[in-house]
């Protein structure tokens, strides 16, 4: 296959970045593994009709104000007057079932809202991985791979789940071409695949978030396929992907 035919995977370590990338007829997949788009993964898994994801925590209030269940998480914390934070715990009550909430968060939802105008949005994490790779393996469509990162900053988590799609993806087949981030990432996926948890040790937000006694969301986190769900958005909302 030539390099004309072949599909494009590239990866974007922050928001701050997505200009670069930017290609309006690609897929985009939105990363935050510590904690939104597992948060929202579990949160589909669980029940949850449509979530809204909004970039201030002013729109936020604005939704909850209307009667909306809302989340609202900064710098790893919830927001006091807010229904839930960003641990996917939050997300598994019966409470969710069949409701539509709104959701800001310091990272994740940044990223959703600079990549919203893209041909397809879709939410990836350790805990859609299988279903997510299989769906984009059949898509004949150039992949971006969108890091939330940390405030804009790079972070080792996000950058490790790209690389677990790109490890995943050439499984599939070979017509895939690289950029140089999905290249180093899938090096730094087979450095980390037998023990993420170890591999993450050092990792600033896994720290910051060890601190706030929060272990028990890391471990969640990095659990593969324990909510096979596809969340996509369409227009303002995200909603479970039917296949």
């Amino acid at each position: 296959m030539s390099n004309q035919n072949k599909i494009q995977i590239e990866t974007c370590f922050s928001p701050a970045l997505y200009s670069t990338y930017e290609d309006k007829n690609s897929i985009v997949v939105i990363i935050d593994i510590l904690r939104a788009t597992s948060a929202i993964c579990t949160a589909f898994h669980y029940g949850v009709d449509k979530i809204i994801p909004v970039a201030s925590v002013d729109e936020a209030l604005e939704y909850k104000k209307q009667g909306y269940l809302a989340g609202a998480e900064r710098d790893a914390f919830k927001l006091e007057g807010f229904d839930f934070g960003n641990s996917p715990y939050d997300y598994m009550g019966e409470n969710i079932k069949n409701k539509t909430i709104v959701l800001t968060t310091t990272n994740g939802t940044q990223a959703i809202y600079a990549a919203k105008d893209s041909y397809k949005v879709v939410i990836g994490s350790f805990l859609n991985l299988d279903v997510l790779c299989e769906w984009l393996s059949k898509q004949n469509r150039n992949i971006l791979l969108l890091c939330s990162g940390w405030k804009n900053k790079f972070n080792l988590e996000d950058s490790l789940f790209a690389g677990a799609v790109t490890t995943k993806l050439l499984q599939y087949n070979q017509k895939y071409e690289l950029g140089d981030g999905c290249l180093a990432m899938n090096y730094l996926y087979q450095m980390a695949e037998k023990d993420p948890m170890k591999f993450l040790n050092r990792a600033s937000h896994k720290e910051r978030l060890v601190k706030m006694n929060l272990k028990k969301d890391i471990r969640y986190c990095l659990m593969p396929n324990t909510s096979p769900v596809i969340p996509v958005l369409e227009g303002k909302y995200l909603v479970k992907m039917m296949f």
